[in-house]
């Protein structure tokens, strides 16, 4: 099977950062899905596991976790999928990535594809979706049917593609949405997906917020550089709130002010269900399934806005360079072998 894989972790400029691979195609067994691949989108993650570093794999490492394709077999153990269905998932960071023509995924993590769409356009929806659902209604305890209906949250980096993702979510649970933006293409995008308010996170938060009427909000969302914005969310979370950052920190984070308010912080990462096999990991099948149902009801718009074919090395680093950069609006998807 064709595949995209690395070998040493270079800078995205270098040919060898990702090169076009022939490789074995895997068998499925025990709970596994072997998945006809159709196509797949790019996340952060793809490029923060592919950044420079002094290590050498023994064999070719395939990136990727979010993909969408038709199931080719399944494991002898397997209840929820048989060969012919359509899927979409995010995979598991533990195990080979999805930028292979055929991948192997455990059936507990893996949602049907939406009917209403495309490959193309439902492989920019797992990792995002996932992580929003879990950011909002796990992590933040928000009531998904709508019992925190008009409280307030900020969504920092809303054009991204949690935030793409996020902005409708919070809407299904009739939250207001405060989303920020600091490009024209970008400010329209998240007003186009429902956002409530827009404010431009290049500039201080706090008089934006106040020009809202409002002194707090009820609870933030950091999908955007959290030390950058680390002092600014503290202030602005309302005593007893809560806060969801899914952005890694690279120096300590004061929690004084946190600590006065009776506020916290919890932390979402889509993979840590499947990376720890947790007990409850069949709740992404079951979240990725809500998320399916909403689509097709015409609920959530597609957050796809750069489709590029075919799947391969070139096209991948040129995705993961534009990442790289921050100024992507949306999701990238690459779709289709040749």
């Amino acid at each position: 099977m064709k595949a995209v894989a690395l070998t040493r972790y270079l800078p995205i400029e270098d040919p060898l950062s990702l090169f076009d691979i022939e490789m074995d195609r895997p068998e499925p067994v025990g709970h596994d899905l072997l998945v006809a691949v159709n196509a797949i989108a790019v996340n952060p993650v793809d490029y923060k596991v592919r950044a420079p570093k002094d290590k050498i794999e023994e064999s070719p490492k395939v990136l990727g976790w979010d993909a969408a394709g038709v199931v080719e077999a399944v494991g002898p153990e397997v209840t929820l999928f048989k060969p012919g269905d359509e899927v979409f998932y995010a995979g598991d960071i533990t195990r080979q990535g999805t930028n292979s023509q055929f991948h192997l995924v455990e059936e507990a993590i893996v949602g049907r594809k939406p009917q209403s769409l495309d490959f193309a356009q439902a492989a920019a929806f797992p990792l995002t979706s996932i992580t929003a659902y879990e950011a909002f209604f796990d992590r933040l305890g928000i009531d998904v049917d709508g019992r925190n209906a008009k409280e307030t949250l900020l969504i920092i980096g809303g054009a991204g593609g949690v935030g793409s993702i996020g902005i409708q979510l919070a809407k299904l649970a009739r939250l207001t949405v405060i989303a920020t933006a600091s490009r024209p293409e970008s400010i329209q995008w998240v007003r186009d997906l429902g956002a409530d308010h827009v404010i431009n996170h290049r500039e201080p938060l706090r008089p934006q917020i106040e020009s809202l009427g409002l002194s707090h909000v009820d609870h933030i969302a950091l999908f955007n550089d959290t030390d950058g914005h680390w002092d600014a969310t503290a202030d602005l979370i309302r005593p007893q709130g809560k806060v969801v950052s899914i952005v890694e920190n690279e120096r300590p984070l004061s929690q004084s002010v946190m600590k006065s308010k009776s506020a916290s912080l919890t932390w979402e990462f889509m993979f840590t269900r499947s990376m720890f096999q947790t007990p409850d990991r069949i709740e992404q099948h079951h979240l990725l399934n809500r998320i399916a149902d909403w689509i097709d009801a015409g609920k959530i718009k597609t957050t796809a806005n750069n489709v590029v074919r075919p799947i391969n090395a070139e096209n991948l680093r040129a995705a993961h360079k534009q990442l790289e950069a921050g100024r992507s609006v949306g999701k990238i998807v690459l779709e289709g072998w040749h």
